[in-house]
């Protein structure tokens, strides 16, 4: 049994902390903010935590050990979770900094290359995780209720140092979801599927966006041969600086498809479609200020970009994204955007140090791709 803290107690949050404590650990869900799900957090306080699961047409149910506030509660924890919007990141590190110890194991889900955040502000010796997507597909759909619309079969994390992969895999593998482990924290941040897929079909639905349709929902109506057309040409950029780093320039199907399926001879296109077309994807976005954009172009193409940069690979279309972006929402993204230079030049070129020594990949064990 594992002692779990899980910031954030909002969709994807309250989902882990309640699965976590159905597979047997002891769970502790640490509300971060007073922004969003305020009457469901007080629920789960008055009921003891007890939290309805419903997937594929069955309900279980599971009780969290400690619903709080405090943030002090991530003392002697073996495994502390982040499961907050990538923006506030940054801000949660340093509130959560003074309560760590050495030793401790810190998995973000997912990442965008938090660990350089981590090596910014935290002064202790620890060891950092970063998810490329959320495990759970979820909704809160009223308080102490969560539907469950997707698992992935596979989750592919990155651990930073790499050379305690296996100490880290130790613990995250006893949590009970098919993790698979990658060769540095940057894959996973680079293979964070919401920076392909989520600014492009944001940005060219907008008139369906605000419409007032509100049986509108991207998966569904997006991603027509022109707009997937542009999807590819971004990824195109970041199989490209994925080849700079010297990381397999993985395209976003093949990610997908390695997330999704067991099906070795399913084609990736397909599996992304088959998932986009699900009847439990959410509906909506409908405003543009939504994370789809709020969140996913300065935090992720931001991210991309900077990488492009310090790399001298050239990324057109995911700057013509970012500054269409900061045009429809009337504001310069890039003004607090997740670059190399926010992140710390030299705190990510210690993580990009690790893919020089081959010794520190792992064994086939720990290979993705």
């Amino acid at each position: 049994m594992l002692k779990i803290a899980v910031l954030g107690a909002g969709n994807a949050g309250t989902a882990l902390a309640a699965a976590l404590s159905r597979n047997g650990h002891e769970v502790t869900l640490v509300k971060t903010s007073r922004a969003a799900h305020e009457e469901e957090f007080a629920f789960l306080a008055a009921c003891g935590g007890r939290v309805t699961l419903t997937e594929n047409g069955a309900q279980t149910t599971a009780a969290i050990a400690c619903v709080t506030r405090e943030l002090s509660c991530v003392r002697g924890k073996d495994l502390i979770v982040f499961c907050v919007r990538s923006d506030h990141h940054e801000d949660l590190i340093l509130r959560v900094a003074p309560f760590l110890s050495d030793g401790q194991l810190l998995l973000f889900i997912p990442g965008y290359l938090s660990t350089a955040y981590v090596l910014k502000h935290c002064q202790r010796d620890v060891t950092v995780a970063e998810a490329q997507s959320a495990f759970l597909d979820c909704r809160l759909t009223a308080p102490g209720e969560i539907a469950v619309g997707f698992r992935n079969v596979r989750d592919p994390v990155g651990v930073f140092p790499a050379e305690r992969k296996a100490d880290a895999a130790a613990v995250l593998d006893q949590m009970g979801f098919p993790l698979t482990y990658c060769r540095s924290v940057l894959e996973a941040a680079l293979h964070n599927p919401n920076m392909i897929v989520h600014p492009v079909g944001a940005l060219l639905s907008l008139p369906r966006i605000e419409s007032g349709d509100r049986d509108f929902c991207l998966y569904h109506e997006a991603f027509t041969p022109s707009v997937w057309r542009v999807l590819e040409a971004l990824d195109a950029e970041k199989r490209a600086v994925l080849s700079a780093l010297g990381l397999p320039p993985v395209s976003y199907t093949a990610a997908c498809k390695y997330r999704n399926t067991l099906d070795g001879t399913a084609d990736g296109k397909r599996v992304f479609f088959d998932y986009a077309a699900m009847p439990v994807r959410a509906k909506g976005p409908f405003s543009a200020e939504h994370r789809y954009l709020t969140e996913d172009v300065p935090q992720g193409l931001a991210l991309l970009e900077s990488l492009g940069g310090l790399l001298g690979v050239p990324t057109p279309v995911c700057t013509s994204l970012i500054a269409l972006a900061s045009a429809a929402l009337g504001r310069d993204l890039r003004s607090d955007a997740r670059t190399v230079e926010g992140l710390g030049p030299d705190n990510v070129a210690r993580i990009v140090s690790e893919l020089t020594d081959s010794k520190k990949a792992g064994s086939s064990r720990f290979f993705v791709g």
